[in-house]
């Protein structure tokens, strides 16, 4: 150790104190300054922590290499080898309590002066104390010292020395060591192995050697040029490390022929190598003149099957500080905490952060670990359900049997929570084709049923051209207005849109009722109006001003409206043209719209997004013209298909067009439950096979698993499977001749059948014993009955030339 190659040492017990060693020792104290100010003569060591200055000890000149004591008492006594050879050990603050105070001052000398290289204290048996000294022919370089033994013969008095605390002590030499090892060679580093006080770890000059100190005679060594920094992984002692100029070498003791890692070379000198005391299996090491410190991570790995197979690391690098790094430590007890120093004394308090792994839960719990710590994120029981992430809507809707209630479809959106207006009108959608699909096929079977499917867009291109427009009067005004004459196509869009029941009966009164117990008095309102009846328009929005939940400022509307006048120049027309954008509801503000609009430009009603597209379809179909209706239903449909707004169902069925309008839909929202429902609803086969349905669907079935939702899962497989006969896979039986091993599968059906030179039963006929049928490829007879291949129960042993292999089947 040299002036300008500073070393630091964490104390072992006393976790907020160091010593920075290089012409002299320096006892420092760490303290927090997250809530405080630097006090004067402090170091900044990091943002939260700064250093104070305790000590200085200066008696102990030409160090190489310094040891703390590793017990707790004393607590501040060192062993500082020089260049002589001579061990001393020295103090940073006497404790005059201590039973060991006479041990300050003492050394421990070789027969020959050369210089001492490593100190290593026994981690077992506090006294014993290692020294490893350059190569004498004459002597040996592993000393082994007892610093409290009584029986040393070779003790003579010296001078007396002047402590830096002042006081005079007599200082003792002890020249006979404990155990003497290393003969004619040169110690370079030590380390005693955990596991065994008596096992000593040595790098000698050539090799690694194993010292046993209850048979000093004999020794385990290995040849390698792999002799510095010798250090045991302390979560795993028969784990080693060494270095060799810029070459780390990891060895097992179990397996101590070869290294069992090589890293990575570097490109300058190490200087020094550590493992972490904190974590497992991370170990750090220091180039000369660099300023970073390479980590390396040894995973985890299963047992190897070859003994050539290495472990798995990971490499990444750390720059605590700017200035080239002299030396680094390990705190003892701070999780991945470090002290760096710089030739020039700068220090650096350092944590290095863990990579953060991250993992979604199945119940959308999310969980990371960093280090030690395992933190977990889950979502508020009491949060909006808005709010909810969408993998927790679908769970919660499982859980209701969400999407299976095939009868009355429209309470699906109940099932779901009836939060989700999109949701209410896909399903009612889906509700309404499947009851005008079943009443055409019952009237005319045909192509009338997959028309429903196909959609308003396809209803209204079938009809194009054969529509007039005639002349209505007002219901509660003396004025006419132009509305198109209702043939078949678009009295199914209007059916379709829940403005009229099934049947030739056009007449909207059903669903305004059901309008006003549902509370839509705005909604009613509006409806009423399209369909030219101002008198019920006004009296639905003043029982909507006096009912309990209603609103009062309806009655004003009920006044604006009873005041129409179909007078182009008036003053109503020109207030409620200016005032109807300030309405908040915007069924109100389209009633305004409709009445100030000119005949045949009807924009206002028709592009008023916040109006649901089902109502504004159902005007659409009531007042346009077919090109005009043709031209609109288009624009809306890609403006559906862009958002992926579930209302656009409405327009584009389940075909083509509904798989692209789903599949933004599932793009923004991940609702692969809801796109899966909804396309087995009744969609072609070709739409079904269609590879992103298939993937919405077994995505979903994958969810389910991952919830361990078997039951949810087996409930949806038959839903799929009546909606989609051929998602049924065939039930196969899977069996294997004894005597050549050639596998066999078999189709099972109902009706017992003859096939590929032996009998098939069906798996819901009646168990017959079969006759002496042989194998196909062996030729050998095979013994076999259907009660075999069905009842997996039977031993093998019962059917000695078949073996059952696997049997599946879904019924």
């Amino acid at each position: 150790m040299s002036g300008t190659k500073p070393d630091i040492l964490w104390a072992p017990h006393q976790v907020d104190r160091f010593v920075v060693c290089d012409s002299e020792l320096s006892l420092y104290h760490v303290e927090s300054t997250v809530n405080s100010e630097l006090k004067a003569g402090s170091l900044r060591l990091s943002e939260d922590s700064a250093a104070t200055l305790l000590s200085i000890n200066s008696d102990t000149p030409y160090m190489k290499c310094v040891a703390w004591y590793l017990s707790y008492d004393p607590e501040c006594l060192l062993a500082v080898g020089q260049a002589n050879g001579r061990v001393v050990l020295t103090s940073l603050g006497q404790d005059h309590n201590s039973k060991f105070r006479d041990l300050i001052g003492k050394e421990f000398v070789p027969k020959h002066a050369r210089q001492c290289n490593t100190l290593a204290w026994n981690p077992l048996d506090s006294n014993w104390l290692a020294a490893g000294l350059d190569k004498h022919r004459a002597d040996f370089s592993v000393l082994i010292w007892d610093i409290c033994s009584k029986y040393t013969p070779d003790i003579v008095p010296m001078e007396k020395v002047r402590l830096s605390a002042g006081e005079t002590e007599t200082t003792l030499l002890v020249t006979k060591p404990l155990y003497e090892l290393g003969q004619n060679d040169a110690c370079l580093s030590l380390c005693w192995l955990p596991r065994d006080q008596k096992l000593l770890l040595a790098g000698m000059h050539r090799n690694l050697a194993i010292f046993d100190l209850r048979n000093t005679s004999q020794k385990m060594f290995v040849n390698t040029k792999a002799v510095q920094g010798v250090t045991v992984d302390p979560y795993f002692h028969d784990r080693v490390a060494s270095f060799y100029e810029g070459q780390v070498a990891i060895w097992d003791l179990r397996k101590f022929e070869k290294p069992v890692l090589t890293l990575t070379e570097q490109p300058k000198p190490l200087t020094k190598v550590a493992w972490c005391p904190t974590r497992t299996g991370l170990l750090a090491t220091l180039t000369r003149d660099s300023n970073i410190i390479r980590l390396y991570d040894m995973q985890h790995t299963p047992t190897p099957i070859g003994d050539e197979t290495e472990p798995t690391i990971i490499e990444r690098s750390v720059q605590p500080c700017d200035n080239y790094i002299a030396s680094f430590a390990w705190h003892p007890t701070s999780q991945n905490r470090m002290i760096v120093v710089t030739p020039n004394r700068t220090m650096s308090d350092f944590t290095v952060f863990e990579r953060i792994s991250l993992a979604w839960s199945p119940i959308t719990s999310l969980m990371w670990a960093c280090g030690r710590h395992l933190y977990e994120c889950t979502e508020e029981e009491n949060a909006n359900s808005l709010e909810k992430d969408i993998a927790t809507k679908m769970r919660l809707r499982a859980l209701s049997r969400y999407g299976l209630d095939t009868e009355q479809v429209w309470r699906n959106h109940i099932l779901a929570g009836n939060e989700d207006p999109q949701l209410k009108s896909l399903w009612y959608t889906l509700h309404f084709m499947k009851q005008y699909t079943e009443d055409m096929d019952q009237k005319s079977p045909g192509n009338k049923g997959s028309l429903v499917y196909a959609g308003i867009k396809s209803i209204v291109k079938s009809s194009l051209g054969m529509v007039e427009n005639t002349r209505h009067n007002w219901s509660g005004l003396d004025k006419q207005t132009d509305i198109q004459n209702l043939n078949e196509e678009r009295i199914l869009a209007l059916q379709l849109c829940g403005w009229i029941k099934k049947g030739t009966d056009v007449d909207v009164g059903p669903f305004l009722n059901s309008l006003v117990q549902e509370g839509e008095w705005e909604r009613a309102a509006a409806v009423a109006l399209f369909n030219l009846d101002i008198r019920r328009a006004i009296q639905i929005l003043n029982e909507g001003a006096s009912s309990e939940k209603g609103d009062l400022n309806l009655n004003v509307v009920a006044m604006a409206l009873s005041g129409y006048t179909d007078e182009k120049n008036s003053l109503w027309r020109e207030m409620c043209s200016t005032l109807r954008l300030q309405l908040n509801n915007p069924y109100l503000c389209v009633m305004f719209a409709f009445l100030t609009s000119e005949a045949g430009s009807y924009d206002g009603v028709l592009y008023e997004n916040k109006v649901a597209v089902r109502d504004r379809v159902a005007f659409a179909c009531k007042f346009l013209s077919d090109s005009q209706l043709n031209r609109y239903i288009e624009k809306l449909t890609n403006e559906m298909k862009e958002a992926g707004n579930l209302e656009g169902i409405l327009l584009t069925g389940l075909t083509k067009d509904g798989v692209d309008l789903m599949e933004s839909y599932v793009d923004r929202t991940g609702d692969v439950q809801t796109a899966s429902y909804c396309m087995l609803q009744g969609s072609p086969l070709d739409v079904l096979k269609d590879e992103r349905v298939q993937y919405w669907i077994e995505n979903y079935r994958n969810l389910l698993d991952a919830w361990r939702f078997w039951h949810k899962r087996a409930e949806f497989d038959i839903h799929r499977s009546k909606l989609d006969p051929s998602s049924k896979p065939l039930a196969q039986v899977f069996v294997s001749c004894n005597f050549c091993g050639k596998s066999i599968s078999y189709s099972c059906s109902t009706v017992p059948h003859q096939g590929r030179g032996f009998s098939q039963y069906g798996v819901s006929g009646s168990p017959t014993k079969s006759k002496v049928t042989s194998c196909p490829g062996c030729r050998k007879p095979l013994p076999r009955c259907a009660l075999c291949l069905i009842n997996m129960g039977t031993p093998v042993s019962s059917c000695p030339g078949m073996t059952i292999l696997q049997y599946s089947l879904l019924s």
